[in-house]
């Protein structure tokens, strides 16, 4: 029966332990939620109100459904506004906005629009040329031809 009661008593030792334990495992937890989750997600909050402030007219921006506008007034007592998205204008609210793209990317982008432009410029100024070493090409295979043909005429005789 001493046994027993022993027995009973480092039970009772033991669940004090694990309710230190168990306390400290879910302090641990709370911490891992707090930097894991919560931390971050009000950062990414704070430097999205920052974009906001930033907002101009005049700024190309990407809204949430993707669609690439400029705009073209921003009303901040309805926190509203209103973009040109090639002369439609819509108004959405100003968390609408999912990134300003920055001007040193626009003007890359628009170059680069360009570009293309004056490539094509460039080929079909080229394109003379080339046709003329073609046309150059084809005479002097027809010029072979009709040799080669004269050539074996004349063996044939």
């Amino acid at each position: 029966m001493s046994n027993l009661n022993t027995l009973f008593l480092a039970a009772n030792g033991g669940a004090a332990g694990n309710n230190m334990m168990m306390i400290l495992l879910f302090v641990v937890l709370i911490g891992f939620t707090y930097f894991g989750m919560i931390r971050p997600q009000k950062k990414q909050q704070q430097k999205r109100m920052q974009m906001m402030d930033q907002l101009k007219k005049g700024d190309k921006v990407i809204l949430v459904d993707g669609l690439h506008a400029k705009v073209d007034s921003i009303n901040n007592k309805d926190k509203t506004i209103v973009v040109d998205a090639d002369g439609i204008y819509l108004t959405f609210s100003r968390m609408a906005v999912r990134q300003i793209i920055p001007a040193a990317e626009t003007t890359t982008e628009e170059a680069t629009a360009e570009k293309p432009a004056e490539e094509k410029q460039a080929t079909e100024e080229a394109k003379p040329a080339v046709e003329e070493k073609a046309d150059a090409a084809k005479e002097t295979a027809e010029k072979a031809k009709a040799e080669k043909t004269q050539d074996s005429d004349s063996a044939t005789k």
